[in-house]
């Protein structure tokens, strides 16, 4: 848990302490070049970013974007994932909000399908570039329809926070955006060449700067007795991908591995981990030609070809299976004849267009503190990034630079290795006819042909505001989503007598009383079969609890090295699920939200609420409850602290999201329906 001290202007002695003792890199604020004034600012242009801002340009609100690379999208787009993961009944009913079901039709408007790729990983593959680019109109169409106003600022990373002297508002934020220095090109360089440069106030040989600060725009709001006022009042939104304004804050959270309780019973850890966290992944775009192509051998293949293969899984072990897979462009597409066995996609044919996005491949997974990529707070503290100016985006970039070439190894093990850590090294042949592509216009839309920054299953994670119900801050656990066999030996094996009464007391239901009052022997307990109701539901979410668990050793890619011992004990279907607004709140700041990966969630639950539906659910939420907060003066926080008396203003913001198309609950949600069967995922 992060417990340190807000850096306002009431803790001048510790304030001093710190600018005295910070590492060199810290920096003070040299100059503002632009102001910008906002009603949102939205920290992170992903799908949560995305769906924040698309919410509140419906409801006329101006936001100022920001993103750090040049595409909004995230997922679909920057970090080149475009192939839409979702659970098959959800899929089927297309039981998302308004705005993602827009984004999914204008995917399918554009090429006049839904699955360009003809992939079979997903009903939808696509061109990232082509994400971005449809993603940009509907924000624009949103802009226009709500008569909103939106500020984007691309090549943009918040770099600090103005907090109040009680610590509990957010009342400016210092931003830096970059463009490229004259003779450089944006996009040239990989992610670990230029991260820590664009955080960094002074010019470079890389980047010209513009130094950014964000403040609210005055507005007019009616008062509690009916009078019109002139107030400064804004929020702030986490929607990047790591959580950084939760870490420039120093909110509480998590990171990493939580420890086993009855709460998350499969951890793999006893004590907790903040270094064992998802593997993250840069993904690329190779294309089959006609003809063999030079496929030179990089320098530091050697270093990772230990870790490449197929899948234990005999189905994929071949290259046209992983080639099919994530196949984003096939000209021809589902129409041709010749079909690949198992997964019924045509075959591969020259000008077909594939992503990789493959455990044993590019999935880079670190996981000790020697080598871990998301900074722990005490990291940070040690490394000075939490020093006033002295952010620089709180990653590892040698973590990032070893995933970049393993990314790049891996297209040439793909191209030309004969080694199969997974298997039986005979299925891996050779196949020269594919070309890595680079380029501005190529889908990636980078000069070296990886995704512009990678995809981040897992970053931070906030804990949210202690009450009577959670005495040690909300979050979502495991045990509220999970199908898992709670009877398998493993729990009554790894959990004390009392911590397995316990568990069981927690999922007993209906017959919740008679077992917390010890009526019913544990071993009789009629499993509760759903996920957990809350009466603050704001959006929803559902996808398999699915692991990329980091490595037992430093460095991941070292030959031998295997999976965190238990770290996929609690992978496996998830009960369709909701997004309570208690976990997008933070605790000690009032005007913040956080939407998309880092809401209040333990490691495994994160598991399941990373994919792309979840996170425009989430995002859809923060823009409407701020909308409505700025139109009433009431805190988001104060929507649910009166829990369990009843809330009317939450009430109006659950009808408002249902009613703009967003829903709060899946199809007959209530305490009495435990038959969700058919809402298996695959």
């Amino acid at each position: 848990m992060a417990t340190g001290t807000l850096l306002t202007a009431t803790h001048c002695a510790s304030l001093w302490l710190l600018i005295a003792t910070a590492p060199a890199r810290a920096q003070s604020l040299p100059r503002v070049d632009q102001t910008e004034a906002c009603e949102i600012l939205v920290a992170g242009g992903g799908l949560a970013g995305a769906a924040t801002a698309y919410e509140s340009l419906l409801a006329g609100r101006t936001v100022c974007l920001t993103e750090i690379t040049d595409w909004v999208g995230g997922q679909i787009s920057a970090q080149g994932t475009s192939a839409l993961d979702e659970a098959k009944k959800q899929r089927s009913l297309a039981y998302f909000p308004k705005g993602y079901n827009e984004l999914r039709d204008r995917i399918q408007k554009r090429y006049g399908t839904r699955n360009p790729g003809d992939c079979w990983v997903s009903v939808s593959c696509f061109l990232p570039k082509d994400a971005h680019a449809e993603l940009w109109s509907q924000l624009k169409a949103a802009e226009k329809k709500g008569r909103g106003k939106l500020k984007w600022f691309p090549n943009t990373v918040v770099k600090d926070l103005q907090i109040g002297v009680d610590g509990k508002l957010i009342e400016g934020a210092i931003a830096i955006q970059h463009r490229p220095a004259p003779g450089q090109s944006l996009n040239a360089k990989p992610l670990s060449q230029t991260l820590e440069d664009a955080y960094r106030y002074e010019n470079s040989s890389q980047f010209t700067k513009t130094i950014l600060k964000f403040e609210p725009k005055p507005m007019r709001r009616r008062d509690a007795k009916g009078q019109t006022v002139d107030v400064r009042d804004w929020y702030v939104v986490d929607t990047t991908e790591t959580g950084e304004l939760i870490a420039i804050a120093d909110v509480p959270y998590r990171l990493g591995l939580d420890p086993r309780s009855y709460l998350n019973p499969s951890s793999a850890s006893t004590t907790g981990d903040p270094y064992c966290t998802q593997g993250f992944t840069y993904t690329f775009a190779l294309e089959r030609t006609a003809e063999p192509q030079p496929q030179p051998k990089p320098a530091f293949y050697d270093r990772y070809a230990a870790y490449y293969g197929y899948d234990k899984n005999p189905n994929l072990s071949s290259f046209d299976a992983v080639f099919t897979y994530r196949r984003i462009w096939a000209p021809g597409g589902s129409a041709r004849k010749a079909r690949t066995p198992k997964f019924n996609v045509g075959l591969p044919q020259p000008g077909d267009i594939s992503m990789q996005n493959w455990v044993w491949g590019n999935d880079y997974r670190p996981g000790t503190a020697s080598d871990n990529l998301v900074y722990s707070r005490d990291q940070l503290q040690q490394s000075g990034q939490l020093s006033p100016g002295g952010w620089l985006g709180g990653l590892r970039t040698v973590t990032l630079q070893a995933g970049e070439e393993q990314s790049l190894g891996f297209y040439h093990w793909l191209t030309s290795g004969t080694t199969n850590s997974q298997g039986d090294a005979q299925l891996k042949q050779p196949a020269p006819n594919h070309r890595l592509l680079q380029g501005q216009n190529s889908p990636m839309g980078t000069l070296h042909g990886l995704s512009k920054y990678p995809y981040i299953r897992e970053g931070r994670r906030i804990i949210g505001r202690p009450s009577y119900a959670h005495k040690s801050g909300f979050t979502i656990s495991e045990l509220d989503i999970s199908r898992q066999d709670f009877r398998a030996d493993f729990y009554k094996e790894n959990l004390s007598a009392q911590t397995y009464r316990t568990l069981w007391n927690a999922l007993a239901g209906l017959e919740a009383t008679a077992a917390v009052g010890g009526k019913l022997d544990p071993n009789l307990i009629k499993r509760r079969s759903r996920s957990t109701i809350y009466p603050d539901a704001v959006g929803i979410a559902q996808y398999a609890i699915d692991f990329h668990p980091c490595m037992a050793e430093s460095p991941s890619e070292k030959p031998g090295n295997l999976e965190r011992p238990g770290a996929r004990q609690g992978q496996g279907q998830s009960y369709p699920a909701q997004i309570p607004l208690r976990a997008m709140i933070p605790q000690k700041i009032d005007n913040l939200l956080v939407a998309g990966k880092s809401i209040a969630t333990s490691h495994i639950a994160a598991a399941a609420y990373r994919v792309h539906s979840f996170e425009w659910s989430s995002g859809a939420a923060a823009g409407t409850a701020i909308a409505l907060a700025l139109e009433t003066g009431i805190r988001p926080y104060q929507l649910v602290d009166d829990f369990p008396r009843d809330e009317p203003l939450l009430r109006q913001l659950r009808d408002r999201l249902k009613a703009n198309g967003n829903p709060t609950t899946f199809p007959d949600t209530t305490i009495f329906n435990e038959d969700w069967e058919a809402w298996n995922v695959w």
